[in-house]
């Protein structure tokens, strides 16, 4: 389809399996798709594109707005309702408070002569919250088609995989579906797509591509590129606007403008400690980020807010020993002597020995304690942890598939760790050992 290739880029594979799998309308459907990738990898946009664009049936529900079972049941039903609903007649609103009771109306729902001879798509975002809801309904959803014996296919999308969602139990297996990450020539190709009307194409995409080189290191997010794309563009045009560049193609002096904005922008967009209007005043007064109420101290601190916390319990990790995690991280540990807690060998202090390795269970046991809204071990989770590898602030050690995998240590001073845990109101002298 000709639309639907200019509308959905960089995702031609994902979009021809999708289609085979939907096939005609009137056609019964895989029962349960399982759509998973990292943060801004195009899920969501590319089902609901698709759906959109073919005018297949469909319902989308957010399972972060629907926390329960009963909103969630709800939810869908008065979807599905309001579409089998003729336009002159008013849909009542229905309640539904069990799984049950949702197989017995979606029946009654999708008897409507607009929802007959062709499939019904259910589609749950962030479905990786269905985990904490009753533990019939993951089931249920997956076997649906069966249950019903209604032409209708769920589709979940999540950026966990699936072997994390699988119950011990046992259930109907999905069709599995992953989106992975955009490349930078799917991101220069993506982002050059938007570019305004009253610039030139290449313009705009040797803009992007100066972008890419300073951002793509620290940030792969479409969404984030996206708005700091937007943002800095009216200054990168600036020498043109004023006429102090007469050519588009002088991309030497265009950047020579641009880049200490981009610069400010590492320090304070990316981060989002100003809102739009407030770094649109920075740019025009020529104001330095750190003066700005709201920032950081240490602007050179360029982290996402789960990166932080991961850092901070890397650096734990290294300069603790392993046995005062029940000490430092559970609130009933109970009463540990002191005789019997230190050691001979321990009473240097550990920041004079050097940071000791050590492995992924306990870094991911000790960010799960310090951080206080519940964190899922998502994709998001891992692939933050390479990034922090990537920019050298850990060190991946060893690896022994014997004992207990990968081994990291954390390579910041103290002074960087505790610059880090200012930023998120982090007390971490009161959990080093060596400061008892």
């Amino acid at each position: 389809m000709p639309h639907l290739e200019n509308t959905v880029l960089c995702r031609e594979s994902q979009v021809s399996t999708l289609q085979s799998l939907f096939g005609e309308r009137h056609h019964f459907s895989f029962p349960s798709i399982f759509i998973y990738g990292h943060t801004a990898s195009g899920k969501t946009y590319v089902t609901q594109t698709l759906l959109k664009t073919l005018e297949l049936p469909h319902v989308f529900v957010n399972c972060v707005e629907c926390f329960t079972l009963r909103l969630l049941l709800e939810q869908i039903l008065n979807k599905l309702n309001h579409l089998s609903s003729s336009e002159n007649r008013c849909s009542t609103h229905i309640t539904c408070e069990t799984f049950n009771d949702f197989v017995r109306l979606f029946k009654q729902v999708t008897k409507a002569e607009s929802l007959k001879d062709q499939t019904v798509y259910i589609v749950l975002d962030k479905a990786e919250y269905l985990r904490d809801m009753e533990a019939n309904l993951l089931p249920g959803f997956l076997r649906l088609q069966e249950l019903t014996d209604r032409n209708v296919t769920v589709l979940f999308l999540s950026e966990i995989v699936w072997e994390k969602f699988r119950p011990n139990t046992g259930c109907f297996e999905p069709f599995v579906l992953y989106f992975p990450d955009y490349s930078i020539g799917n991101l220069q190709k993506i982002l050059s797509h938007d570019h305004p009307p009253e610039y030139s194409a290449d313009f705009y995409a040797a803009y992007i591509n100066i972008l890419l080189g300073v951002f793509y290191t620290v940030c792969r997010d479409l969404k984030e590129l996206r708005h700091l794309a937007v943002l800095n563009f009216p200054k990168y045009c600036e020498p043109v606007v004023k006429g102090e560049v007469a050519n588009e193609r002088d991309t030497r002096k265009l950047w020579r403008n641009i880049e200490p904005h981009l610069k400010k922008a590492m320090q304070t967009v990316y981060l989002r400690e100003v809102s739009s209007s407030q770094w649109e005043k920075l740019q025009k007064d020529d104001t330095d980020p750190a003066q700005l109420k709201g920032l950081s101290a240490y602007t050179h601190v360029e982290l996402p807010y789960y990166s932080k916390f991961i850092l901070i319990a890397a650096y734990l990790a290294s300069y603790n020993p392993a046995r005062t995690d029940k000490r430092f991280f559970l609130k009933h540990h109970g009463k540990i002597k002191k005789t019997n807690f230190l050691k001979k060998h321990e009473k240097t202090s550990n920041h004079l020995l050097g940071p000791k390795p050590f492995p992924l269970d306990r870094l991911l046991a000790i960010l799960y304690s310090i951080v206080d809204s519940r964190v899922a071990p998502t994709a998001n989770i891992f692939s933050q942890i390479t990034s922090l590898v990537t920019l050298q602030l850990l060190t991946l050690v060893g690896h022994d598939d014997q004992l207990d995998g990968p081994k990291y240590k954390c390579t910041v001073s103290l002074d960087f760790i505790r610059a880090i845990a200012r930023t998120v109101n982090f007390d971490i002298i009161k959990y080093l050992y060596d400061f008892l």
